[in-house]
């Protein structure tokens, strides 16, 4: 038996022993949730399909559209209506192998990969000794420096002096060598801060960075390590504006071991074999999932979640758990609630990562979904259970809120923190799209699992990350908290806590900026 069967067998074994400590409550329909989503569910099945055989999904590249496709098709299969609806274009870019290797002082193979839409090397190796950012008094400086970086690949990232995660110094060392180590990793940071700050460029994305200057000085590349504060043995996988040199990201130790070699002198020379293809602007596209209303059609319950990852990994944490929480959340309801009073939307926003581009071109292209809004329940930090409900700024919310709680199976109630009115999204994932329109947002806050120092935006972001007790409970309740909303008697109001004017600027509510529709804002 294949290790995957194994796994869902034993899956199989342990869910009706979780079933018999919970009493559901007494609702039909919430029981008959409970027992699709705690007893029969098929998130495994999905996730070894969506994060395993489909992999990552980079906005523009061959991946995504072929993930998006599977979703649909799937909803398809499951009776529910569901298509890809196109909303602008964006850089196209298809991955293929990286080989990275150190050929001299003594060889050995790295670890790291290309960033995402970096150019590859054209099929050929890549020899070029490294450089190191220097420190500046100025960018008058820098500039007279640039003709050293010709033909040469350029760290711009700070070298850790431990990879040891921090916990691990805490648990072993003695309090007076983890104290200097915290010390010393905060001053490295800070050292390279400062030497980037000089250049007058940015370590930022986009047409002012630091990157893109380096490529028009003839630099053959760039070297980056962004490792996590706790875990340094992750990279950061980002992307690059960069249109003809490469630029990889290498793990915090080989990062370390070739960034002391150059800094001591003995410096070393990489081979680089990268293959890649820029593909131009390529359409790009939301995946829309409904189940139509009976009653109030034009009142809409919103499952949220983005589906685009950064692609150095599966995206496993960022965001496929949130994926396929509401993919399974909708395939349960339409077994158990197929005639909702409400309709019941799911919504699969690509291109959150570079500014929720997709959830906020949805809201512009359907003011009549946003109008009808009955409440937004959206998910992105990761695999952990669902611990907090947000209450998304709105004045009545509770009265909401705490009708559908008293509903839910005990196990739920003792679970998840509602904390009040409190405030909306600021503008770190999707909610954010509809709550600068005044829409009713609820945010899933997930329980970490080491989710920002650990696998969020990293190559460890994997199918094994996924804490499945924890995902099938998330699906279970995000369908029960979308059936009692669809059932509420009442819509839930528009009114909105007041949140003061800062006089320097911020605060008040977040206002809606246009989504731009193809990539040539960022380039500017």
């Amino acid at each position: 038996m294949s290790r995957l069967r194994l796994i869902l067998a034993a899956t199989a074994l342990l869910s009706p022993t979780l079933a018999a400590q919970t009493t559901p409550a007494l609702d039909p329909v919430v029981q008959r949730l409970w027992t699709l989503g705690m007893e029969q569910s098929q998130t495994e099945q999905l996730a070894h399909v969506l994060l395993d055989s489909l992999g990552p999904r980079l906005p523009g590249s061959p991946n995504i559209k072929a993930a998006q496709d599977w979703v649909a098709r799937t909803y398809q299969s499951w009776g529910i209506e569901a298509r890809n609806e196109q909303y602008g274009t964006w850089r196209g870019w298809r991955r293929g192998v990286s080989h990275i290797d150190m050929i001299s002082p003594r060889v050995r193979s790295l670890e790291g990969t290309m960033l995402a839409f970096s150019p590859g090397t054209g099929g050929r190796n890549l020899d070029a000794t490294t450089i190191i950012l220097p420190r500046f008094a100025d960018s008058t400086e820098f500039v007279r420096w640039l003709p050293a970086v010709r033909g040469k690949l350029v760290m711009i990232s700070a070298a850790q002096p431990t990879c040891r995660p921090a916990e691990d110094w805490r648990a072993n060392g003695t309090p007076a060598s983890a104290e200097a180590m915290a010390t010393l990793r905060a001053e490295t940071t800070r050292d390279f801060q400062a030497r980037i700050a000089a250049t007058g460029y940015s370590a930022a994305l986009g047409g002012g960075s630091l990157g893109i200057r380096l490529e028009q000085a003839g630099a053959a590349g760039s070297i980056s390590s962004r490792p996590k504060v706790n875990a340094w043995g992750t990279m950061e996988i980002f992307e690059t504006y960069n249109t003809t040199t490469p630029t990889i990201a290498l793990s915090c130790e080989d990062y370390g071991l070739v960034y002391r070699l150059t800094d001591s002198g003995r410096i070393p020379t990489l081979r680089l074999n990268l293959d890649a293809e820029l593909l131009g602007e390529q359409p790009v596209f939301n995946t829309i999932g409904v189940i139509r209303g009976t009653e109030k059609p034009d009142e809409v319950v919103l499952l949220s979640a983005h589906f685009d990852s950064w692609d150095g990994s599966s995206g496993a944490t960022d965001n496929g758990t949130g994926t396929l929480t509401m993919m399974e959340a909708l395939r349960i309801l339409k077994i158990a609630y197929p005639a909702p009073k409400r309709t019941i939307m799911v919504g699969h926003w690509s291109n959150e990562e570079v500014g929720l581009v997709g959830s906020r071109a949805f809201a512009e292209d359907h003011p009549e979904i946003v109008a009808g809004l009955q409440a937004v329940f959206n998910q992105d930090n990761g695999t952990g259970r669902v611990v907090r409900l947000g209450g998304g700024g709105m004045v009545n919310a509770p009265t909401h809120v705490n009708a559908w709680m008293a509903k839910l199976p005990t196990v739920f109630q003792e679970q998840v923190n509602f904390g009040g009115p409190g405030r909306p999204s600021g503008g770190g994932t999707d909610e954010a799209s509809f709550a600068c329109h005044g829409a009713p947002g609820f945010g899933l806050g997930a329980a970490g699992w080491n989710y920002g120092n650990y696998t969020w935006h990293t190559d460890r972001d994997t199918y094994d990350k996924v804490v499945f007790d924890d995902l099938r409970s998330n699906a279970t309740l995000t369908a029960m908290l979308a059936y009692l909303a669809s059932e509420d008697p009442v819509k839930v109001s528009r009114e909105r806590v007041e949140i003061p004017t800062n006089p320097n600027g911020g605060g008040g509510w977040p206002t809606c900026a246009p989504a731009p529709r193809s990539t040539s804002p960022r380039l500017r």
